[in-house]
């Protein structure tokens, strides 16, 4: 869960020049340090996560454990801040979807779903799909939920179990795995019944078994749900080879199932997460990218500062190991029929916002996008430091 994985893929992105498609999403330093964690986690985990750190953490003995640091979630410098700039970026995504400025919000940086409301969990600390979401439902009235990491979605899950306003649909390992949820019949409680969805799957996932599993549920969730907007976790630990995922997944079959909800034409927040072998994180968040955008690049990585990590073959797509696929067609089948019979019972709910469109007390935007604001504010900063040295 490096940063540096981020970083490769950035530099390939520019790499590929497709940096220059996109309209980058600027994070001023005053947005990521009014992210108010607040809005999903107890105040008491914030100010311990906060507060937290190397030198004085034998005050915090008792914290440390109740909060579930250490071993998975360990204490490091930088950790508050760290969790800033990634969940920054989830809002500032959410915020661009949310005002028109753009179709798909990129956030490779995101994703860590296993963060509780007062909990770090899996290498996570603060849960930025959720606080994702949340920013979605103050101008959408439905927000899908899709997880295609090979560990179960469960911090997502857990935050709106008991809601029909968000779906979560999460395919993963399951059984001796971490973090031992996500069973099929997991399906939600009260009015979130039914609107939990998960596809437990054994070792060895291959692209035909995932495209199997994904497409028929994920069709019937778009035709009965019907989301105003779409947050899809990409973690890469399901793709062949991660050092601790279980699945066969190729670069391309990953991609596949981002190609597909593009088909949809509904507005979509990309998110990281989980993956532990660099160079295969790298090559699928920039090839995933290339398919948010709509085009076709080269499999043959181009020479940039990171080149040496992706030979002796520099590309983009690599053959899957012959790992044993644990899952039959008939299993496939019946846990699809399962699902597909659980999602009958769903209905597209409605929310009134027309309070909020008449200017009514309604949750803003956290912190809404407005490019002419923030130039003016850069402007205004820019002649403070010249008339400083003057």
């Amino acid at each position: 869960m490096k940063p540096f994985r981020v970083r490769m893929t950035d530099e390939m992105i520019k790499t590929y020049g497709m940096d220059k498609q996109m309209d980058r999403m600027f994070v001023e330093p005053e947005y990521i340090e009014s992210v108010d964690f607040s809005v999903f986690h107890s105040d008491d985990y914030v100010d311990v996560l906060k507060n937290l750190t190397l030198e004085n953490k034998d005050l915090y003995a008792d914290q440390i454990n109740r909060f579930n640091f250490g071993e998975d979630c360990p204490i490091f410098d930088g950790m508050f801040d760290y969790c800033q700039i990634y969940t920054a970026g989830s809002l500032r995504g959410a915020t661009w979807l949310a005002q028109g400025l753009s179709d798909i919000a990129i956030n490779w940086s995101g994703g860590l779903h296993h963060a509780k409301k007062m909990e770090a969990s899996g290498f996570c600390y603060v849960n930025d799909c959720v606080m994702g979401i949340l920013e979605l439902l103050k101008t959408y009235e439905r927000v899908l939920y899709i997880d295609i990491d090979c560990h179960h979605g469960d911090g997502v899950e857990e935050a709106f179990f008991t809601t029909n306003r968000v779906m979560t649909a999460s395919f993963h390992k399951f059984g001796d795995y971490f973090p031992g949820t996500g069973a099929i019949d997991d399906i939600g409680a009260g009015p979130g019944k039914y609107y939990s969805v998960n596809f437990p799957l054994s070792e060895g996932v291959d692209d035909f078994t995932f495209e199997q599993a994904f497409k028929p549920v994920m069709k019937e969730i778009m035709n009965r749900f019907k989301p105003d907007s779409i947050v899809l976790q990409c973690g890469t630990d399901s793709l062949s080879g991660d050092r601790l995922g279980l699945f066969n997944l190729s670069v391309k079959g990953h991609a596949d199932c981002v190609k597909y909800m593009r088909t949809f034409g509904v507005p979509i927040l990309l998110i990281g997460g989980g993956g532990y072998s660099l160079r295969n994180v790298a090559r699928c968040w920039t090839f995933e990218t290339s398919v948010a955008l709509g085009i076709e690049i080269e499999n043959e990585i181009p020479p940039h500062e990171y080149s040496p990590y992706f030979g002796p073959d520099y590309r983009i797509h690599l053959p899957v190991s012959n790992m044993e696929n644990n899952n039959s067609r008939e299993q496939v089948e019946r846990t699809t029929q399962q699902i597909l019979q659980n999602l009958k019972n769903i209905t597209a709910v409605n929310v009134d916002h027309s309070n909020y469109r008449n200017q009514g007390a309604y949750p803003i935007n956290h912190l809404a996008y407005d490019d002419k604001e923030n130039k003016q504010a850069m402007e205004d900063k820019n002649k403070d430091v010249t008339m400083d040295q003057e």
